[in-house]
């Protein structure tokens, strides 16, 4: 039976930094460096045995949206969704009607419902610890991601809903870690960007560049990042 690996990210405390919009305003070494600090690693080491192979889905991503908040925001959810597959090469995202058919399912929820949610819905244990403002769960194994559940909150501000809205919507996609060295990222618990930044979707098409497999090694991915990142430039415009 093929083991599955489960993963969590958590977004926490943000103070404000510059941006950057052109895709050409990043070296081909600033990118390399931003795919292996967010690719490779997790921000909680010790949550998984296999962090620093890539991962990422290989079949279509199909997203459901579970609104539990007083606030329909499924709209808002849907059209970043649509954005994303719009924006990343190499990707293919859909709205699933029944959530039986989801791969990747996003609860957006109150606070008051977030502890809850997290334990019965995304972890089916009572016991579960449920750190952070917003979390995803990533489950994983050699051929690429199988499922990823994302919990956003509506009711705190603008601000963190977006931030999270992108950063977990993101991250459940393959690039798991955070670096304070990020600052044109939301890949960066540090930062204030609450959009899918050109650095971002720079990150995530080199992400999902076929040349790239889920299992990878920091090293054999190497071997083809300087040509992946060049045509990722080409795609981000």
């Amino acid at each position: 039976m093929r083991s599955f690996l489960t993963i969590l990210s958590i977004a926490l405390l943000f103070v404000p930094l510059p941006a950057r919009a052109a895709s050409d305003s990043f070296s081909t070494e600033e990118l390399i460096a931003g795919f292996e600090k967010t690719v490779f690693g997790l921000e909680y080491r010790s949550w998984s045995w296999r962090p620093y192979q890539v991962k990422k889905f290989t079949k279509p991503v199909l997203f459901y949206v579970h609104n539990l908040s007083r606030r329909d925001r499924r709209n808002t959810v849907h059209r970043f969704i649509r954005e994303i597959g719009n924006r990343i090469g190499g990707l293919t995202t859909a709205i699933a009607k029944d959530p039986a058919r989801a791969n990747f399912e996003v609860y957006v929820v109150d606070r008051s419902q977030y502890e809850p949610v997290v334990k019965k819905d995304v972890y089916k244990n009572d016991r579960a610890r449920v750190p952070g403002r917003c979390l995803v769960r990533v489950v994983s194994g050699s051929r690429g991601i199988k499922r990823s559940a994302a919990v956003i909150v509506s009711d705190e501000g603008e601000f963190l809903f977006k931030r999270c809205l992108v950063e977990e919507l993101l991250q459940g996609l393959g690039p798991m870690n955070d670096d304070s060295e990020l600052i044109h990222s939301v890949f960066n618990d540090s930062s204030r960007h609450s959009r899918f930044t050109v650095f971002d979707q720079l990150i995530l098409n080199m992400l999902y560049d076929p040349r790239i497999k889920p299992g990878m090694s920091m090293k054999q991915t190497r071997q083809v990042l300087p040509l992946v990142a060049r045509d990722a430039r080409r795609r981000v415009r």
